[in-house]
């Protein structure tokens, strides 16, 4: 894990770190914040330093969530090195599927509704047939692809942090790992 995050952040600073001038400052404000933000939602750990920028990032949101991911993916690209071989994807990924794959989420978005039919025989010799429709809500058991492209994108490094749990038809859902 620490290779995979000392080579992203040699990516992600290096332009910056090379533009400076004498200042000390490398990045400052929303720039700062971005790059942050790129590299903490790209490790599985989440340490104490990242609070800033991931409460920046998580609080950008819209009334529909295309435009909350469009406008946390305009965030990220304001870090000067996204737009270095392999990073636009990485943002892409991010946008996509940081804060939307935790067991919560995936619980609350994989939700579905089925309807069955139950008949029973009724009535005093048991020849008449009674049904009746049941809706029966379950998760789904298989993570969209955003997810599936944000886990497994080459720049991330994400340890299975939900697994599904038990049966969709006998209340399985999905749990954190972590």
């Amino acid at each position: 894990m620490n290779k995979i995050y000392i080579v992203l952040a040699g990516c992600l600073f290096s332009t910056s770190l090379m533009a400076k001038t004498e200042s000390q400052d490398i990045l400052t404000g929303d720039k700062r914040l971005s790059c942050e933000a790129i590299l903490c939602l790209s490790s599985g750990d989440r340490p104490n330093e990242c609070n800033p920028s991931l409460k920046k990032y998580f609080s950008i949101s819209a009334e529909k969530m295309s435009e909350t991911i469009r406008k946390r993916k305009d965030f990220l690209s304001i870090c000067p090195s996204s737009k270095e071989k392999g990073v636009p994807e990485l943002v892409n990924a991010i946008a996509n599927g940081a804060g939307r794959c935790d067991a919560k989420e995936l619980n609350r978005v994989m939700q579905r509704t089925k309807t069955i039919r139950k008949c029973e025989k009724t009535g005093l010799w048991k020849k008449e047939t009674t049904c009746t429709d049941i809706k029966i809500i379950y998760i789904e058991p298989k993570k969209p692809k955003y997810c599936t492209a944000y886990e497994q994108q080459g720049w991330t490094y994400r340890v299975d942090q939900v697994k599904y749990v038990g049966n969709p038809d006998q209340g399985g859902r999905w749990v954190d790992t972590k």
